[in-house]
């Protein structure tokens, strides 16, 4: 970082050497270290199946939601009610009918552009991968702002509102963690890097694309024939809602896979020293690949359901608690609402999937358990904190969705005006799952790259030296800089109770 004096290379392997003394202290060496957890990484015992209820909850939704659409799709496919099912809706009789085939085009329409803006950043990631984060994050608050002027325009209030809040959270999300931004597109730019020296992960993430475009189009189908249905709009937003739901767990569930995958060859990547190393185990991508889908699926199916909307909150409370100032009444609540969410990462975060289920197996709870207490202990949790990559992915995935809407959006609106928001809504969400599944691969090698770092950091020395002496660096400065708040609220307090002493005492 640019702000800090930058200490030397010895002085950044002392601080993490320090910060990881206790378990140093049960090794002989790099060497011998790698070694032994080859070893014990090449004579894992056989897994077990973990959060089989879940597992089972996802599926049995997936084969119900999946009738349901059928169903509601063929209804409207080329003939009105075909299937004699408009009788269930003759109370809610208020719209003209139309069929499936006029707006299932629409959803495709969805569906390449999102496939083709996740393709895209992937292939830019590679080597434009600093101007791309770049335009994610100041070109997001500009594209919220225009969409709700339009909303304004077409007089659709509600969602100009939201999308103007929107606006408005990302520009002081942004201003909140500009200092960051500098740390986080190196981590960034080293994980894009890793990455692509990796063929096997890009391909895990193209072929779990196009299985999410294979649901997509069965999901899209269903919406189409709710869009066409006779309905009175507030039914269809509920129907629609709910798909969304379902869509986005869907979603997240395969996100989570690809995470589980690459994460699991990353990490042994930087544990073996290489994908060419002689300890590297054979046939890693196909083990991996097999433990995402059968014992490990169950937590991933979990997982899916909470870490997303912990995370972004978790975001946003943090970039607003660290300009609130003075404010002791405002900082009382957010601090509230930030040892709430802090209790729900410790049980819920997306660490839980890289050593302790992709490489053990463990259940959910247990891994992401095992993750936090490992970054507290070894004092990595004041570096993720500081990091915001996570977020400006997101931010990218949100821009691929709105430019993902906006196209279904305006094509619905040169052929059925009454449905831009409808369907414009839904589309935006289809790309941002499709772009999602392509930013999850840089997402997992940051995820990777911190494990590693707090299990070892000469792992990451091994790997890339300006890497680690700039986490190094980070690191150091966060926790002097946490040390020094905690100095400065104990002498406040202390200052506060002398202050009561004296006006207790009578003169």
């Amino acid at each position: 970082m640019n702000d800090f004096p930058s200490p030397s290379s010895d002085d950044s392997a002392s601080i993490a050497s320090a910060d990881q003394s206790a378990r140093r202290s049960r090794r002989s060496g790099d060497g011998s270290h790698s070694l032994s957890r080859s070893h014990t990484l090449s004579t894992e015992p056989s897994r077990h199946w973990r959060d089989v209820f879940w597992l089972s909850v996802f599926i049995v939704h997936l084969i119900g939601l999946g009738l349901i659409l059928a169903v509601l799709g063929l209804n409207r496919f080329r003939k009105t009610d075909r299937l004699n099912i408009d009788r269930f809706t003759n109370s809610l009789h208020k719209n003209d009918e139309g069929l499936t085939e006029n707006y299932w085009p629409l959803y495709a329409v969805a569906s390449g552009v999102g496939t083709f803006l996740g393709w895209a950043w992937l292939l830019l990631l590679g080597s434009r991968a600093n101007q791309m984060m770049k335009v994610s994050v100041h070109i997001l608050t500009t594209y919220l702002a225009v969409i709700s002027v339009l909303c304004f325009w077409d007089e659709q209030f509600f969602w100009g509102v939201a999308f103007a809040i929107g606006a408005a959270l990302q520009f002081l999300y942004v201003i909140s963690v500009i200092d960051r931004l500098p740390f986080s597109m190196l981590v960034l730019q080293k994980a894009v890097k890793l990455v692509w020296n990796l063929p096997q992960a890009m391909r895990v993430a193209y072929a779990f694309m196009l299985v999410m475009l294979l649901w997509m189009a069965l999901w899209s189908f269903g919406a189409s024939g709710v869009v066409a249905s006779n309905m009175a709009d507030s039914g269809r937003w509920w129907l629609l809602v709910v798909f969304s739901v379902s869509l986005f767990w869907t979603g997240a569930v395969l996100c989570n896979t690809v995470h589980v995958i690459v994460s699991g060859i990353v990490f042994l990547v930087l544990i073996h020293g290489g994908p060419e190393a002689a300890s590297m185990p054979p046939n890693s991508l196909m083990k991996s690949l097999r433990y995402a889908v059968t014992t490990s699926f169950g937590s991933i199916c979990y997982g899916s359901l909470f870490t997303a909307a912990i995370r972004a909150l978790r975001w946003e409370i943090r970039g607003f608690r660290s300009k609130i100032g003075n404010n002791e009444c405002l900082l009382c609540c957010v601090d509230f609402l930030f040892h709430l969410v802090e209790t729900l990462v410790r049980f819920f975060n997306k660490y839980a999937y890289v050593q302790r289920i992709a490489v053990h197996g463990k259940s959910f709870n247990h891994s992401a358990r095992d993750a936090w207490e490992l970054f507290q202990s070894t004092g990595v949790e004041a570096l993720i904190a500081y990091d915001c990559s996570g977020a400006v992915l997101l931010m990218g995935t949100i821009l691929g969705g709105l430019i993902t809407g906006t196209c279904s959006g305006v094509w619905t609106w040169f052929r059925n005006s009454d449905r831009v928001i409808m369907v414009g809504s839904t589309a935006m969400l289809m790309g941002m799952i499709l772009v999602g599944v392509a930013m999850v691969v840089v997402e997992s090698a940051v995820t990777a790259i911190y494990i590693c770092y707090a299990e070892d950091p000469l792992l990451i020395h091994r790997w890339d030296t300006e890497l680690f002496n700039q986490m190094s660096e980070t690191l150091h400065q966060r926790l002097q800089y946490r040390s020094a708040r905690v100095r400065e609220v104990l002498t406040q307090n202390r200052l506060d109770g002398g202050g009561h002493i004296q006006e207790s005492i009578p003169v």
